[in-house]
């Protein structure tokens, strides 16, 4: 393998700026210990002072295969990483700095992009400036998109920025559930978090406590609450009452329960607190959701979001 190869600049027509992903660079570099960073011929478009960092216009997906080194940027403190295995996300607008260790250089791939497809993933939060880097370990599989980007850019045959999106997607793809599976922190954790959401289900209607479950799984209540929203999606309570609003519209659908009967069903202490939570998550009261489900309800509300 060469310890360099690299495409400076991608052209893109404007069907290819439609397609919602463009591809600017694509590359990999091996960086030997104890020699300078950035080399010599790193692309000039992309030279900067390690010292001074640099500011991009567009989003970069680097992999450190392998290899130590530091990253910092406006959004996240100065973070020291061994061993390669790391995504580095680089976000356009935002300084930025990284280099590998002078001990052990380090094998680097990346990929730059823009487009509203990825601007979408950053307002809903899947990526993040303050969370830039991730955690997947050495994968043979991600070299290998890298690999077909290069190759990809390389002949620009019809459609090439269509596939080097998709590359693209992949590799983001890959950067989150890998980083999501490997936050868990051990398979035992995974364990504990399923036996939690199989206590809750099994008990919501029984004036459960989130505290109390996290207590039944041998976990804090507020490392449970934490991973419990990182694993499942929901913080507990909303979890618990997720499931209670679930099972009374089962029940206003098919029982004749009167709704003060299905509130305390469905683990509900007060009526009353039954009807706010129904109607604060569904925008209509428990009787209107019972007419609507059965055909009664002459008028839908403009209030009600199912």
């Amino acid at each position: 393998m060469e310890t360099s190869a690299h495409i400076k600049y991608l052209l893109a027509n404007e069907q290819d700026n439609r397609w919602g992903v463009v591809v600017t660079t694509t590359g990999y570099q091996i960086i030997e210990p104890q020699t300078s960073y950035p080399p010599s011929n790193h692309p000039v478009r992309y030279l900067f002072s390690v010292e001074k960092g640099r500011l991009l216009n567009e989003y970069q997906l680097i992999y450190i295969s392998r290899g130590d080194g530091q990253f910092v940027s406006a959004s996240h403190k100065e973070t020291s990483f061994e061993g390669g295995g790391k995504f580095i996300l680089l976000f356009p607008g935002e300084w930025h700095s990284y280099r590998p260790s002078p001990k052990t250089g380090w094998h680097e791939y990346w990929i730059g992009f823009t487009g509203p497809d990825i601007d979408r993933k950053v307002g809903a939060k899947f990526l993040d400036p303050h969370r830039p880097l991730f955690n997947v370990g050495y994968h043979e599989d991600i070299i290998n998109l890298y690999k077909l980007a290069l190759r990809t850019a390389q002949e620009q045959g019809s459609g090439f920025q269509q596939i080097l999106a998709g590359i693209v997607n992949l590799l983001l793809g890959f950067a989150y559930a890998e980083h999501m599976q490997t936050a868990l922190e051990d398979m035992q954790v995974a364990a504990q978090l399923n036996e939690a959401k199989i206590i809750m289900q099994d008990n919501f209607n029984r004036n459960l406590s989130c505290q109390e479950v996290a207590a039944r799984i041998c976990m804090s209540y507020s490392r449970f609450r934490r991973l419990f929203r990182q694993y499942v999606g929901f913080a507990p309570a909303q979890y618990l009452l997720e499931l209670k609003i679930n099972k009374s519209k089962e029940l206003l659908t098919n029982s004749a329960l009167t709704c003060q009967e299905i509130a305390f069903e469905s683990g509900f202490e007060y009526p009353s607190h039954f009807n706010i939570a129904f109607k604060k998550k569904t925008g209509i009261t428990p009787n209107q959701y019972r007419d609507l489900t059965q055909g009664r309800l002459q008028e839908i509300p403009d209030s009600i979001h199912l």
